[in-house]
């Protein structure tokens, strides 16, 4: 009984993380609750929604557009950590409520789902190149009418490894993050908060160029640590192949990393092209606009189904290798 109060104490921080990330790998998130009650990110986009509706009315001035951007992001912000908060706080308040403050956390991140998604694509390849492009525009931004099977499998791997970033390894980064300060599960809602925001008005439209500034700029910012974090852990992925293998997917991340035009995805991108031996970036068409990107990596830039399996191979290892940080986190904290 003496280990009994350090064990709950424990439990109540440090090993919130690694709880969540093992019961979200396992369960995710429901379809029957998301038909039942929806999403957390649903929510928060339908904020997101009324603020731009009605917030988004000066988007021809730069200095009022941006200060309502500004103003917009910290009402969503501070709405998300009231709910977040309170929720936490009544979990705290019951018996071994850790439990279920960690498993409403797994809503927040999106280790299975993204899984889920990218097996979806390659199930749906084996059927039909039609139905490959139809599976794989679940889950990239660019048009996919025209796309071959090499490039449907090239989107599919390019996206596995920018939405392990901001999609799993940032999320629980802050959920780390927020355990050591103002609350785990809160912290983890605000960055789900900034990256949703970021995805709805963050883009350089005349409607969103000066509204969505501030969502976009920070959500720069928080991404920055779990996007080196995330190459760091492909590459790491990339030894259980060969010590080679992780060298050269080093070399390519560090040489390539920058050439992306976002600050953030060139490093989960250029880390799981140097670990496949690939070259990802390259033309590409978004809402009619083409847009030629730089590319990243040196290796044979055509693609083939089976190569779907060696990026879950990799992704795989990787939050094998991310779950046992939680659980180092869990000693530390």
């Amino acid at each position: 009984m003496t280990f009994h109060p350090f064990l709950t104490g424990l439990l109540d921080t440090g090993l919130q993380p690694a709880l969540s990330v093992a019961a979200e790998r396992l369960v995710g998130y429901p379809n029957w609750l998301y038909r039942g009650i929806g999403h957390p990110v649903t929510w928060m986009g339908r904020l997101i929604d009324y603020m731009d509706e009605h917030m988004n009315t000066m988007a021809h001035v730069k200095s009022l557009s941006r200060l309502n951007g500004v103003l917009a992001l910290l009402l969503l912000c501070t709405a998300v950590w009231f709910v977040a908060t309170a929720i936490d706080v009544i979990c705290r308040s019951i018996p071994y409520g850790f439990v279920a403050s960690a498993l409403l956390a797994t809503s927040l991140v999106a280790q299975k789902s993204l899984r889920d998604h990218v097996r979806d694509v390659n199930r749906a390849l084996s059927t039909s190149l039609s139905e490959g492009r139809a599976a794989v525009a679940k889950i990239v931004g660019r048009d996919t009418r025209g796309l071959d099977v090499s490039d449907v499998v090239k989107a599919t791997l390019e996206s596995l490894a920018e939405n392990t970033a901001d999609g799993i390894v940032a999320p629980v980064f802050w959920y780390c993050i927020g355990c050591l300060t103002i609350g785990g599960l809160p912290a983890l809602a605000i960055y789900k908060a900034i990256n949703t925001a970021d995805s709805m008005i963050g883009h350089l439209t005349p409607q969103y160029r000066h509204f969505g500034w501030a969502a976009a700029k920070v959500d720069d910012l928080v991404n920055l640590p779990a996007s080196r974090l995330t190459a760091l852990l492909f590459i790491s992925a990339a030894f259980f192949t060969s010590k080679e293998r992780a060298v050269h997917a080093a070399r390519v991340t560090w040489r390539d990393a920058r050439r992306h035009r976002s600050p953030n995805a060139g490093w989960p991108e250029a880390a799981v092209a140097g670990a496949l031996n690939m070259k990802f970036g390259g033309p590409r068409t978004y809402g009619g606009e083409f847009v030629k990107l730089p590319y990243m990596g040196d290796g044979r830039d055509h693609f083939l189904r089976q190569d779907i399996d060696a990026g879950l191979k990799l992704f795989d290892r990787a939050m094998w290798i991310m779950f046992g940080l939680t659980l180092l986190f869990a000693l530390l904290a």
